[in-house]
C-alpha cells in the first residue's frame, strides 16, 4: 500500500535533531521541544538535553510543565562551544572535529539552549563547587525543621543535601525568621521560613490556572510569599502547589501531620470524580486511604488534577460501608447470608423469569468490565437497560461537567442510552404497570432518579449492589456489597475516549467483593459463558466483542492507556 498525498501532508513534519557532547558522550537530541503553554516549538534547554539522556541536573525552580524563571541557580552548568576563527568559520582539529572553546562562565541549564556540537559539562569539580555554595546559600535561613515537616522523605532541599550540603554551617548570625503557620486559604498552609522562592506556586497559579493570586513582598533576606491582600489563596487547583513545592513550605490541611509518606503504599489509580479521569496515585497504609496525588499523562491531565477530586476519597474509609450479603425475610427485615446462596438464588431466579420482565440500571461508575458483564446478563434476560447522568460544573482546565467517570463505557459497551438516562422513565412506566417485574440496580440510589420506593415496592424482585446504603439498599430483597475502585482492578473509558486501567490499594471491608467477580459467576449460570475468572482476560475477552474495544488488550493499556472512537 503506497501512503497517498493527504497521508503525507497529514504527517508530522520530522524532528530535527542536533549533536551535543553530555560529560563526554556524545548524544542526539531534539532542536525543538513544545512550549509547556502554547505547545509551539521553542529551542531544546540544556536541562532538557540531560533529560533526555538521563543525566540529572539538580534544580529547584525549573519545572518542565511552567515556564522558566532562572532564579534558584541550583543548575549551574559549564559548557562549551566551537570556537570561531577571524572569518567566523569553526576552527577544526586536526582530525576534522570543531574545536571546543570553553566558556569562562557558566550557564543555568534551565534557560540555555542547546547549540550544534555544544559541550555540556554537569559533574567537574567546578560544578559540585557551584551546587554546594548554592544550597549552602539557601540553607543560611532556612528552619532545622525536618522532624515535624511534612515533606520529609520527598523534599529536594534534603536530598541534594545529601549529596551536596556541608555537614556543619558556616553561618554565625541571628538566622532570619519568617512568618510560619500561615492560614494562605482554605486548604493551604505556609511556612514562610522553609520556602526557597523557586516561584513554582506563582508562575502554576498564574500561567496554568489563570488566577494570578499568589507573589513575593519585601526584598533580599526578607522576601516572603503572600496572597493577594484580602483574597484567600482559594481557587480548584491549590493543592497542585503542594505537589510542586520542592521544599515543606506549602503543605495540604487535609494531609497535614496525618501521615509519613515513606510508610505509604503507593498505587497507580485513575480518579472519579468526573469524566476526565485524571491518572493519579493512591498513598494508603493498613488499609486506609490518606490521600491522592496527581500521576503524569500528557494525553489526560499533564501532572495536575483538581482539588475536588483529589480531597473526594474520604468516603471510601466511611465507617458505614455495605459489608455483608443480605436477605429480605419474609417480615421485610433483611438479613445476613452469604455469597453461595446469593449466587445460587439469584442463577436461579434469573434462569427461570420471563424474558422481558427485567430491567437493569447499572451505573456509570462502574467498570467497563462490570458492564460487559451486566450487557450480557441483559441479553439474556431481554432486559431494559440504562445508566443515570450525573452533572455538574466543569472548568476549563480539568474538571469535567460529566459526573461520571465511566458515561462513554457505559454507552459503547450499550447498557447507557446516548444521552444517558433516556430510558429511566420506560423503566419506570414498566414497574407502573407490572410489565417489569425484576429490577437489578448497580451503584445508584434510584430512588432519587424517578422510581421512587412505592414503585420499588410493586417489584417480585429488587436486585441492589452498592458501596454505601441508600433507599434503594433498604428496599432490596437481595443486598450484594461492592467494592471502590480502590479495592479493585478494572478500567474507565474517559469523556475523550481513552481506556485506563486502575489498580488494587487496599482491601475491602467485610464480605464485599469486587462486582465482576460475582457478576462473572452469575452470567456463567444464567448464559454459560465463561466471562474468566481474572481481569485480564475478562478485559481481553470484551475488547474482542466490544467493538469499540477491538485490538485492545490488558497489557497493551500500559500505565497511560490508549484511546477508542466514541
Amino acid at each position: 500500500m503506497t501512503k497517498t498525498d493527504t497521508d503525507i501532508r497529514n504527517q508530522p513534519p520530522p524532528v530535527e535533531m542536533i549533536t551535543v557532547k553530555i560529560d563526554g558522550r556524545e548524544v542526539s537530541v531534539p532542536k525543538t521541544t513544545p512550549d509547556p503553554l502554547t505547545g509551539k516549538p521553542i529551542p531544546t534547554t540544556m536541562i532538557q538535553a540531560c533529560h533526555a539522556v538521563k543525566v540529572d541536573v539538580p534544580h529547584y525552580c525549573y519545572h518542565p510543565k511552567l515556564p522558566v524563571a532562572g532564579n534558584c541557580r541550583m543548575c549551574l552548568v559549564e559548557f562549551g562551544t566551537p570556537a570561531m576563527g577571524p572569518d567566523r568559520k569553526p576552527i577544526l582539529n586536526p582530525d576534522g572535529t570543531p574545536k571546543i572553546a570553553k566558556s569562562p562562565r557558566p550557564a543555568i541549564a534551565c534557560a540555555t539552549p542547546v547549540s550544534p556540537n555544544m559541550e555540556i559539562y554537569t559533574n567537574t569539580p567546578g560544578v559540585t563547587e557551584m551546587r554546594k555554595s548554592v544550597l549552602e546559600f539557601l540553607l543560611i535561613n532556612h528552619p532545622l525543621d525536618c522532624p515535624i515537616c511534612d515533606q520529609a522523605g520527598e523534599c529536594k532541599l534534603q536530598e541534594y543535601s545529601v549529596d551536596y550540603g556541608q555537614a556543619q554551617s558556616r553561618f554565625v548570625e541571628q538566622k532570619v525568621h519568617k512568618p510560619k503557620r500561615v492560614d494562605l486559604g482554605p486548604r493551604i498552609v505556609l511556612d514562610d521560613e522553609r520556602c526557597i522562592l523557586c516561584t513554582r506556586c506563582i508562575r502554576f497559579t498564574k500561567d496554568i490556572v489563570g488566577d494570578d493570586a499568589l507573589g513575593i513582598v519585601n526584598r533580599g533576606s526578607y522576601n516572603t510569599l503572600t496572597h493577594y491582600p484580602g483574597k484567600p489563596f482559594d481557587n480548584n487547583y491549590t493543592l497542585n502547589t503542594v505537589d510542586i513545592c520542592p521544599v515543606g513550605a506549602l503543605t495540604s490541611k487535609d494531609f497535614r501531620f496525618k501521615m509519613r509518606v515513606w510508610f505509604l503504599r503507593e498505587t497507580k489509580s485513575i480518579c472519579t470524580s468526573c469524566g476526565t479521569g485524571c491518572n493519579i496515585v493512591m498513598g494508603s497504609r493498613e488499609g486506609i486511604i490518606h490521600r491522592y496525588e496527581p500521576r503524569e499523562n500528557d494525553a489526560v491531565n499533564a501532572c495536575w488534577m483538581c482539588d475536588y477530586g483529589r480531597l473526594n476519597y474520604k468516603w471510601i474509609n466511611r465507617a458505614d460501608r455495605l459489608s455483608e450479603v443480605r436477605f429480605k425475610d419474609a417480615d421485610g427485615t433483611q438479613v445476613v447470608g452469604s455469597w453461595a446462596t446469593a449466587v445460587r438464588e439469584l442463577s436461579q431466579r434469573f434462569s427461570t423469569i420471563p424474558k422481558g420482565s427485567a430491567a437493569i440500571i447499572a451505573s456509570a461508575r462502574q467498570t467497563n468490565e462490570e458492564l460487559y458483564l451486566l450487557k450480557k446478563l441483559a441479553d439474556k434476560l431481554g432486559a431494559m437497560t440504562d445508566s443515570i447522568p450525573r452533572q455538574g460544573e466543569g472548568d476549563k482546565l480539568l474538571l469535567n461537567p460529566d459526573r461520571n467517570p465511566n458515561t462513554n463505557g457505559s454507552q459503547l459497551i450499550g447498557i447507557g442510552s446516548r444521552p444517558l438516562g433516556q430510558k429511566i422513565p420506560g423503566i419506570a412506566e414498566g414497574i407502573r404497570n407490572g410489565t417489569i417485574k425484576t429490577l437489578i440496580v448497580f451503584g445508584e440510589d434510584v430512588t432519587k432518579h424517578g422510581v421512587g420506593a412505592d414503585l420499588l415496592a410493586k417489584l417480585e424482585l429488587l436486585v441492589v449492589s452498592d458501596i454505601l446504603p441508600s433507599a434503594t439498599v433498604l428496599a432490596a430483597n437481595v443486598v450484594l456489597p461492592g467494592t471502590a475502585h480502590a479495592e479493585k482492578r478494572g478500567t474507565f473509558t474517559n469523556v475523550k475516549g481513552r481506556v485506563q486501567r486502575f489498580l488494587k490499594a487496599v482491601e475491602p471491608p467485610g464480605n464485599a467483593r469486587p462486582e465482576w467477580e460475582f457478576l462473572h459467576e452469575i452470567v456463567l449460570n444464567v448464559t454459560g459463558q465463561n466471562g474468566f475468572a481474572s481481569i485480564e482476560g475478562l478485559f481481553n475477552q470484551m475488547a474482542k466483542e466490544v467493538p469499540a474495544f477491538n485490538g485492545l488488550s490488558w497489557a497493551g493499556l500500559g500505565d497511560l492507556g490508549a484511546s477508542v472512537p466514541i
